[in-house]
């Protein structure tokens, strides 16, 4: 048997929603980070005209969460330009494409009357005027560096030159709009985490495991499997390893580069797993520890329940 050293949820409780249903939640979510979120990050950060230049297939990380639920990539030469005017209180919303970026962003290119994209991009920033033109490069946050050095070398070659001075990093707001939820977010997020919990519940069980026989890739592939069967994704690899009181501590990379691949789970090994799943294009990353009961064991030893209470005042002072 398999003690968990948390309280484990026995049975799935949340409904996973069909893809369609799935696409709705995002899109009116979607709809409230443009509406009130950004706004305020954008005032926060002090930039008022925010722009996001990716190519097909090679997409800026943070416009790929902008994108609405049936777009998979951005499409050819995606420009979204993010206008804000504090004054009136309102927030422009535009795409230099030939077509709107879904319910949310608005086409602004007519390529008609201007066939060129980087003129029509000129012409809306000429337009607005903006104090400070934020661009998605970054030396220290790699999820804000995401322009790459052909649209920029392009973007500053037909930038007017009084321009050029109020061009700069966003990476504050890029970072903030990946890192903020909203309200409604956090509620969904509160689910993934039931549901991841409820997987590796189930992982760690006696309906997955059989002591002496299943190894640790077992389980993780039993878990990356389980999500696929429910119709979620992985964002990384889960890892399960062992811990054994008769062999010596190791680094916490040994989880990921260093351990025997295909350990035998046997009776009085602590487990471990880092674990995590995709849903509503939010994440979860759960790490949890269960010990397996030696025959006549009924709970955990009480050094190991001292221990996790240690531990988790330190994790709550950090």
């Amino acid at each position: 048997m398999i003690c968990f050293l948390w309280v484990a949820t026995p049975a799935f409780t949340q409904h996973i929603l069909p893809e369609q249903d799935r696409a709705r939640v995002i899109d009116e979510i979607l709809a409230e980070r443009f509406n009130t979120l950004l706004p305020e990050l954008m005032d926060k950060t002090e930039i008022d005209m925010w722009i996001l230049i990716s190519r097909e297939y090679n997409e800026d990380p943070v416009l790929r969460t902008m994108l609405p639920a049936t777009w998979l990539n951005a499409r050819r030469r995606t420009i979204l330009v993010f206008y804000r005017d504090k004054s009136s209180n309102t927030i422009d919303k535009l795409a230099v494409a030939r077509y709107n970026v879904g319910e949310n962003i608005e086409s602004a290119w007519d390529k008609e009357k201007e066939p060129d994209q980087w003129k029509r991009l000129m012409e809306i920033i000429e337009e607005k005027n903006p104090v400070k033109i934020g661009l998605n490069y970054s030396r220290d946050h790699n999820i804000a560096d995401g322009l790459d050095k052909t649209d920029y070398d392009e973007f500053m070659q037909y930038l007017p030159s009084r321009f050029k001075k109020r061009v700069t990093s966003a990476e504050q707001l890029a970072v903030r709009w990946i890192e903020t939820r909203t309200e409604r977010e956090m509620v969904l997020f509160n689910q993934l985490v039931s549901i991841t919990h409820e997987i590796i519940a189930e992982a760690f069980s006696e309906k997955v495991i059989t002591t002496g026989v299943t190894t640790t890739s077992d389980v993780e592939w039993w878990m990356r499997q389980k999500v696929t069967d429910m119709g979620l994704e992985t964002w990384f690899h889960p890892t399960v390893d062992i811990q054994r009181s008769n062999e010596g501590l190791v680094s916490h990379l040994y989880s990921f580069s260093g351990r025997p691949e295909d350990m035998v789970i046997l009776p009085g090994d602590l487990l471990h797993c880092d674990f995590g799943i995709t849903y509503l294009r939010l994440n979860t990353d759960c790490q949890v520890l269960a010990y397996v009961l030696k025959p006549g064991e009924t709970s955990a030893p009480s050094f190991l329940v001292e221990a996790l209470k240690k531990g988790n005042r330190v994790q709550d002072h950090l």
